[in-house]
């Protein structure tokens, strides 16, 4: 393995550490003043290209409000497995969703509501929207007709 090249694990495991850190809104710069390096150690950490210690690890763990297992964890809460890390369609579609700009604006704003019963209409609009565009439906289609899948 080339010394340049950041290990398949390390990179998982700071792509995690990221995406954790952006979901509650932290900058770099604050997680690393929580943990007590410079903001530049923790672009490394991200980035996989320096090691964590477990007890830095520890420690970012407890500042972002998850387990230290958390980080290494894949799909369904599934354990990291190695291999097939480095396949290039290795991919959990949740992680790809929340990396994004509206990944994370959405999961923000969904996290605001504190009503159940909003959630789920929210949840089932969205579900009928997304079956409605897989079946091929119109966008004319109203959103009140989309909102009530169940009622079909």
């Amino acid at each position: 393995m080339n010394v340049k090249t950041p290990n398949a694990i390390d990179s998982y495991v700071g792509a995690r550490i990221r995406m954790r850190r952006q979901l509650l809104g932290m900058s770099q710069e604050r997680l690393a003043e929580q943990i007590g390096v410079t903001f530049q150690q923790v672009q490394k950490y991200e980035k996989g290209i320096n090691r964590i210690g477990a007890s830095r690890l520890q420690r970012i763990a407890a500042v972002l409000h998850a387990s230290p297992s958390f980080f290494f964890e894949q799909g369904d809460s599934q354990p990291l497995a190695v291999r097939g890390l480095d396949a290039p369609d290795h991919t959990d579609p949740v992680a790809e969703f929340l990396r994004t700009k509206e990944g994370l604006v959405l999961n923000r704003a969904f996290l605001k509501i504190a009503d159940p019963d909003i959630r789920q209409s929210i949840i089932a609009l969205v579900t009928a929207m997304s079956q409605a565009e897989s079946r091929g439906l119109a966008a004319t289609t109203s959103i009140a007709e989309m909102s009530h899948p169940l009622a079909e």
